[in-house]
């Protein structure tokens, strides 16, 4: 038993030491302008109390944003454009982000960030409002890729839509459904962890969806919709 516990002990070493390799890793793959207008925008968040996405699972976006060719992308929660801006690096040189966040102060932010990550003004579309009383106006079956990071409790509600935005063969991304490990955790938790674990139980038992979960920064769902 003693054995087992050092195993145990190895294998989390290893996965922490690979973890943060991950996220060293991605960070190695930008251009000096691109890691200017990152730091500015984490400062910014950083400011505005606003938890941004990890340079892994930023990574990870533009990886997936190139994988689908996307020409078109929505996100659920602008930032101060952290997210936005790994998944414009991943896009077509033609493609266009629609952007929608609560803060009109924060999508300030982002544009900003845009512009010192060399992107033209035209590569994005801000959207001021609640997600839910925007996402509706958006065109069925628009989109290459609908990225989440807007409010937990309404993370069910984003997939309903996204599963209208999306084309066939796009691709839908929440962000922190790890929620610091309160997702797995046993003990009570608020209703916006248990409306992650709906999430999570909707995208993995759907017929529509090819489901994968990653675990870079505090965690990656992603999802394919079946042609």
């Amino acid at each position: 038993m003693r054995q087992l516990r050092g195993q145990e002990r190895a294998i989390t070493g290893n996965r922490q030491t690979g973890l943060a390799f991950a996220e060293a890793y991605g960070a190695g793959t930008i251009d000096d302008a691109t890691d200017i207008a990152l730091r500015w925008s984490r400062g910014c968040a950083r400011d505005a109390g606003i938890r941004t996405v990890s340079t892994a699972t930023g990574a990870a976006l533009r990886m997936l944003a190139a994988t689908a060719g996307a020409k078109a992308i929505a996100e659920i929660g602008t930032g101060t454009g952290v997210s936005g801006i790994y998944l414009l690096h991943g896009m077509r040189p033609d493609g266009v982000l629609t952007t929608v966040d609560l803060e009109p102060q924060r999508q300030t932010f982002a544009k900003q960030a845009f512009r010192e990550a060399g992107f033209a003004g035209n590569r994005a579309r801000f959207i001021p409002g609640r997600a839910l009383d925007v996402l509706p106006r958006l065109a069925d079956g628009g989109y290459d890729l609908v990225f989440c990071d807007g409010d937990l409790g309404e993370c069910t509600d984003y997939l309903a839509e996204a599963l209208r935005l999306l084309r066939p063969g796009g691709l839908v991304c929440f962000a922190g459904v790890f929620a610091d490990g309160r997702t797995v955790d046993s003990g009570a938790q608020p209703d916006e962890v248990l409306r992650l674990r709906e999430l999570l139980r909707a995208v993995r038992d759907s017929s529509l969806l090819v489901p994968s979960l990653l675990p870079v920064g505090d965690g990656l769902l992603c999802a394919v919709k079946r042609g």
